[in-house]
C-alpha cells in the first residue's frame, strides 16, 4: 500500500464486550489496526465474528469497553451527545444490508434528510441531492419514487447516494449486498469501489467474495480478534 495514503482510522487495543445473560461475549477483542486513506477496505468473517461491531464502533454506533478509535484525528471514543451527532452526520456516511430508507418519503427526500439535519438550505440540498442521485445511476423520472417502486438495487443505489450526502470522508457499509442478486450487487461492489477514485475511504463488513475481491485491503476476523491482513496495490485510474 502505498505510504502516501495515510492512516484514517487508527484502532488500537480495542475491546467490545456484551453481556448475555450472566455470560460476557468478546464481540471484539483487542483489535489494534491503521486504514489507509482512499481505499476499499473489506473486514471478512462469519456471522459472529466482530466484523459489524468492530464497523459500528467506527461509525460511533456503539461504545468501546475499552481502547481507542481514532478516525480522521478525531477521538470516537471520548464523544457523546452532540458531538457524536455531529460526528455522524459529517464524518461518516452509513450503508446497510436492508437499506433503512424512510418508505414515506421519495428518493429526492431520502436523500436531502441527512442534508437537513445538517443545516443545508433547502434549495442546496435538493440540487445536490439530485446530482447524487444521478451519479448513483438514480435519473429523474425514479428520483420522485417511493421505495417500495423501487428495485433492491434502485434501493441500495439511494442509500449509498443518502450516505454521500454531507460528504463524508468515510462510507461504512454493512454487508451492503447481502439482499441484492449476484449481478447487481457487482454493479454495487463497483460503484462503492469508484467512491475511492474521488477519495473516500470505503470500509465494508462483507461475507461476499466479489468485496473482497476489489478491496484494496482484506481484513480477516475470528472470534472478535484480526486473524489475518492482506494489502494489494491498485492503482486509481
Amino acid at each position: 500500500m502505498n505510504s502516501n495514503d495515510g492512516a484514517i482510522v487508527t484502532v488500537d487495543k480495542l475491546v467490545k464486550h456484551f453481556k448475555s445473560g450472566g455470560t460476557t461475549v468478546p464481540a471484539v477483542d483487542g483489535v489494534s489496526l491503521s486504514l489507509p486513506r482512499g481505499r476499499m477496505i473489506a473486514i471478512k468473517g462469519a456471522s459472529g465474528s466482530g466484523k459489524s461491531t468492530l464497523l459500528n464502533l467506527i461509525g460511533a454506533l456503539d461504545k468501546p469497553t475499552s481502547g481507542s478509535i481514532i478516525v480522521d484525528g478525531i477521538d470516537v471514543s471520548q464523544i457523546h451527545g452532540g458531538g457524536e451527532v455531529k460526528y455522524r452526520l459529517s464524518k461518516v456516511g452509513f450503508v446497510f444490508q436492508s437499506y433503512y430508507l424512510i418508505p414515506n418519503m421519495t428518493a429526492l427526500e431520502n436523500v436531502m434528510l441527512p442534508m437537513e439535519l445538517n443545516g443545508t438550505k433547502r434549495s442546496e440540498r435538493e440540487t445536490k441531492a439530485c446530482e447524487l442521485l444521478k451519479g448513483v445511476g438514480i435519473d429523474d423520472s425514479h428520483q420522485a419514487r417511493r421505495p417500495t417502486r423501487l428495485s433492491g438495487g434502485e434501493q441500495q443505489r439511494v442509500a449509498i447516494a443518502r450516505a454521500l450526502a454531507n460528504d463524508p470522508s468515510i462510507i461504512l457499509a454493512d454487508e451492503p449486498t447481502g439482499n441484492l442478486d449476484s449481478k447487481t450487487g457487482k454493479r454495487i461492489v463497483e460503484l462503492l469501489y469508484s467512491l475511492t477514485k474521488g477519495g473516500k475511504t470505503v470500509i465494508v463488513a462483507t461475507h461476499s467474495a466479489d468485496i473482497a475481491a476489489r478491496a484494496d485491503m482484506v481484513l480477516e476476523m475470528t472470534d472478535g480478534k484480526v486473524t489475518d491482513s492482506s494489502t494489494f496495490e491498485r492503482p486509481k485510474t
